[in-house]
């Protein structure tokens, strides 16, 4: 008998895990990261790839299908090839992706193209090296283009995400478009979230979805909603009416999609949250690591999905900011 869905209070069925296997990173995006005095986990707190595997063959248990690999920076984990083949590997996970800044994917495309990785999500605010230096904090531009030359070359579906910020990433919205457009690529622009470290987040620093899609259909060719969208995908898709690609949107700020959320996330110090936002989360590092069975974590697993809530109400008076920085709660 199959085990019960994942099934929240409100109706929503998850099927998306996304796993952060490291909360460190080789560069210092000013909306995630303080430049210095980054406080990591320790090495032994961190799953390893046989605790990964094995809660997410649980997870797969449960329905779920789809797993992301983020961080931190998913690539400066050591061997992170080997990880890619063993999720790849688990019964029931038919769509296995991964985030990245893309600064180690020359080296690294091949291998974990090699280990049966197929898509990525490459993070790239900008193409202007001077800008992007601002935004990350590191010259290191060459190298994710470099990256994403590779990823092409192999065959990789690719998408861009950028997240767009008021006063500052205005003018690379066309020319990011542009360069994915140009090569097959999905861009996809992100509305500026509260998920900093320095707490220097403003709603009137974030550029609307809505702004960009207008500057999109303006500078470049008119966009047309994709028809049959996934109701429970966080980007809301738009193609070229002449037929040049796809544009996805993620305004989580102006137009929250937490009613269709289908997506739990495993931070790399092992602890369960229902959101990226929460601001509780269960620990799934200790029992995974004191002889707990499958089914008392597939327990654990559906008690943090079922008191999942509605939304996390950043229009609201309602809404914390969660204790973790973006690179700790895992992209």
């Amino acid at each position: 008998m199959a085990a019960p869905a994942l099934i929240d209070s409100f109706g929503r069925t998850h099927c998306n895990l996304r796993v952060s296997v490291t909360d460190r990173c080789n560069i210092r995006c000013f909306y995630c990261m303080p430049e210095r005095d980054v406080h990591y986990a320790d090495r032994s707190e961190i799953l390893s790839f046989e605790e990964i595997e094995r809660f997410v063959r649980i997870a797969a248990g449960l329905g779920i299908t789809k797993v992301r690999v983020t961080g931190g920076e998913p690539l400066v984990r050591r061997n992170l090839p080997d990880l890619i083949r063993r999720l790849a590997a688990v019964p029931g996970i038919n769509d296995l992706a991964l985030t990245t800044n893309g600064v180690l994917l020359p080296d690294l495309a091949e291998p974990l193209y090699r280990a049966g990785l197929r898509r990525i999500n490459v993070h790239l605010d900008t193409l202007h090296r001077e800008r992007f230096a601002e935004i990350t904090r590191r010259d290191e531009l060459g190298k994710v283009l470099e990256g994403l030359a590779a990823a092409k070359r192999l065959g990789y579906q690719v998408k861009l995400n950028a997240v767009a910020v008021k006063n500052l990433t205005e003018p690379d919205i066309l020319p990011l478009a542009l360069y994915a457009r140009q090569n097959g690529f999905e861009a996809r622009f992100i509305e500026f979230m509260p998920l900093d470290a320095q707490s220097i987040w403003d709603r009137s620093r974030v550029l609307l979805a809505d702004d960009i899609l207008a500057m999109l259909s303006s500078g470049i060719a008119p966009l047309i909603p994709v028809p049959d969208p996934d109701p429970r995908a966080p980007a809301t898709e738009f193609e070229y009416a002449d037929g040049g690609g796809r544009v996805g949107f993620i305004a989580s700020v102006s137009k929250p999609f937490c009613l269709n959320c289908n997506r739990i996330r495993l931070t790399a110090d092992g602890m369960l949250r229902y959101c990226l936002f929460a601001i509780e989360e269960d620990d799934m590092k200790t029992p995974l690591r004191s002889g707990a069975s499958d089914a008392e974590i597939a327990e654990l697993v559906r008690r943090n999905v079922a008191r999942k809530w509605q939304g996390h109400e950043i229009n609201s008076e309602k809404f914390v900011a969660p204790p973790r920085p973006m690179h700790s709660i895992g992209g």
